[in-house]
Formats: C-alpha cells, structure tokens, sequence
C-alpha cells in the first residue's frame, strides 16, 4: 500500500485552488512555488496548482500568513 503522505512527482500531484482576499501580481508566482496566480473581479485572487504534499501545502498557508493575507477557501480540485 502506498504512503498517502509522500512526496509525489509534480505531474501527479493533486492540483489545490487556494482563494485569498486581495490581488497578487504575477512577479509573485516564483514566490508561490509556480502556482498559477488568477486576480477576481471581486478583488481576491485564486492559487492554482499542483501541491506534492502535505507539508508543501502547509507551506504554502505560512507564505500567505506572512503575507497578511486572509484565506477564504482551499479547494482540491483533482484527486491523485
């Protein structure tokens, strides 16, 4: 049985949309380990990528805490 916590290669990893308050320009995209960055119209900006694993997600949550930035929604849009 595989480790559901291991690292996996970037093409099989589950693709995760993180929904954040506030526009991010797109110099921020290295910042966020490639993630798509998508500005709103409302005003927030949604993060769309592949995430290896847990401990990159949590990454991930730190990066946009230090950013001041509230977090709406976090969504796994595609399984493994």
């Amino acid at each position: 049985m595989a480790n559901p916590i291991s690292s996996t290669e970037p093409s099989q990893a589950p693709i995760y949309q993180i929904k954040l308050e506030g526009h991010l320009g797109q110099h921020w995209s290295d910042w966020f380990e490639g993630m798509s960055i998508s500005p709103e119209d409302d005003g927030n900006t949604v993060l769309t990528g592949p995430v290896a694993d847990q401990a990159a997600l949590h990454g991930l949550f730190k990066k946009i805490r230090d950013l001041g930035l509230p977090l709406f929604s976090v969504n796994r849009i595609s399984p493994r």
